[in-house]
């Protein structure tokens, strides 16, 4: 039996150390905060309840995945999950609006013809045939493999973009944005394919055609709520790793993991205890600090991505009025200047017109009576440092924009609001320790590596890296498979190889 420490408790760290518990190991998680969940939060006024992280889930096999081998209760039988339908409203800056069905290739063809005009949707889906040919090719390395020693290969985009002409040459999109214009052809179905990346807090303007997988994720295994809310999703996870005997230590802050002869060997707390360890699974933004004196990541390795990585605004509202029976669970409000927004936000400014994503849940856990409505705002903005958001008139003034570009999503709302709830990424910041309040992207092929993460296994023998600033990147789905990683290379050793 080895003895681990975990430090983190987001929903990665405690995917792997359930895992690793179940493998017959001692494993202790230390958390800086007093809860577990990372980026899956929950905040309660008067009786509405409101995510404060992630409101849908993607891919969610990769989550049943780890319940069905860490125990005999399946996902669903510890969570309800139900599939949102539609899967998302988008209203754009022309005034056109479009309700895309819930993984259905075919209506989401036909929803795009009958809002957009005839060929859309044959535009959008030959965009998701060659999105799939991208999946095809890189799924297994990017997402079920441990990052390989030649990661290099993965510099390649398997997007397999078309040929345009081009300023009398013939070129080949390789960047979202450009897809968008080449390939879509439509400045609606460039802003929703833009959207999708900016809402992983990725720049269209240089994220790699490989993103196109997002979408293709989203629209092929669809989109689900857990009913309660999503932070249900963080405490069934936490319950099954109480059940495999995993130890959770809240309000400890690791300074530190311990090197002793060439290997890691526990962790330091901020109070100067150490805990010993005969491996340590970092669930956190990976540093140098916590490792003075070892060289983690060597020239050939992959590094955090250079740049200020954007975090999220949110808005959470009590309104009164009850909801609509036909009000989309996801309304994304598209941005009326997407290049002055992108500007803003990659630039370490304030957007003065964002892209707004409205979330109305049909869950009475998350209102007081049918009489009222609980309701979330998000955008995508620049993280903390570059903008203070600690600022009360920075923050008011930001939260006014996103309620009233909103009010084309929720009718009356700005006369039905109670209260008001801000959250900035000065609060993630300070609640998950991430520098700025940054939200991880996913891990993305192509652009000669730029858009990886480092991988789960260290240059320091005994030191692992699980969660959304670990491969294969952020997202409750890329964090889930990181801790099926970690768990993989502690168990099997170092050559292990992925799941086959």
């Amino acid at each position: 039996m080895a003895r681990i420490a975990v430090i983190g408790a987001g929903t990665g760290a405690m995917a792997a150390a359930a895992r690793l518990a179940v493998a017959g190991n001692k494993v202790t998680v230390y958390e800086r905060s007093a809860s577990y969940g990372g980026s899956l939060g929950r905040h309660e006024h008067e009786g509405f309840a409101f995510d404060t992280g992630p409101g849908l889930l993607h891919l969610p096999a990769v989550q049943r995945d780890l319940f069905v081998k860490t125990g005999k209760e399946s996902l669903e039988q510890s969570v309800t999950l139900t599939q949102v339908d539609p899967a998302s409203r988008h209203l754009f800056a022309d005034g056109t609006a479009v309700s895309l069905p819930n993984a259905s290739r075919a209506g989401v063809a036909a929803a795009l013809d009958a809002a957009l005009g005839a060929g859309a949707g044959e535009r959008w889906t030959g965009f998701l045939e060659r999105a799939r040919d991208a999946w095809d090719r890189s799924r297994r390395p990017l997402l079920e493999e441990p990052l390989r020693a030649d990661h290099q290969v993965l510099g390649r985009d398997p997007y397999p973009t078309l040929k345009q002409r081009r300023l009398l040459r013939t070129r080949q999109a390789a960047t979202v944005a450009e897809i968008g214009a080449w390939e879509l052809a439509d400045a609606r179905l460039a802003a929703l394919l833009d959207g999708y990346a900016l809402s992983y807090g990725l720049d269209p303007r240089t994220a790699p055609a490989s993103a196109a997988l997002l979408p293709y994720m989203e629209q092929s295994f669809g989109s689900w709520y857990v009913m309660g809310g999503m932070r249900e999703l963080a405490r069934a996870v936490y319950e099954r790793c109480v059940a495999r005997r995993v130890e959770f230590v809240f309000g400890a802050e690791v300074v530190r993991v311990v090197e002793k002869d060439g290997r890691a060997a526990g962790v330091e707390l901020a109070g100067g205890e150490v805990a010993e360890a005969d491996r340590v699974v970092l669930g956190v933004r990976p540093h140098a600090g916590l490792v003075p004196g070892a060289q983690v990541w060597g020239a050939d390795d992959v590094t955090v991505r250079a740049g200020s990585v954007p975090g999220r605004f949110v808005v959470l509202l009590s309104l009164r009025g009850g909801r609509e029976a036909d009000a989309a669970h996801r309304t994304v409000v598209h941005s009326a200047d997407a290049a002055a927004e992108r500007e803003a936000v990659f630039g370490g400014r304030v957007a003065a017109h964002p892209t707004v994503t409205v979330l109305r849940p049909d869950d009475p856990a998350t209102r007081p009576d049918e009489a009222h409505e609980a309701v979330t705002l998000s955008a995508v903005v620049a993280p903390q440092g570059p903008v203070d958001w600690t600022d009360p008139a920075v923050r008011q003034r930001f939260a006014d924009v996103l309620v009233e570009r909103a009010g084309a999503a929720v009718p009356g709302l700005r006369e039905r609001i109670l209260h008001t709830e801000v959250r900035t990424p000065a609060e993630t910041e300070a609640e998950t320790g991430a520098e700025g309040g940054a939200v991880p992207p996913p891990a993305l092929a192509g652009a000669q590596g730029a858009y990886l993460h480092p991988g789960n296994l260290t240059r320091l023998p005994g030191l692992y890296l699980a969660g959304g600033w670990s491969h294969p990147g952020g997202g409750l789905a890329h964090a889930g498979m990181s801790g099926t990683l970690v768990a993989g290379l502690v168990v099997e050793g170092d050559g292990f190889r992925g799941s086959q």
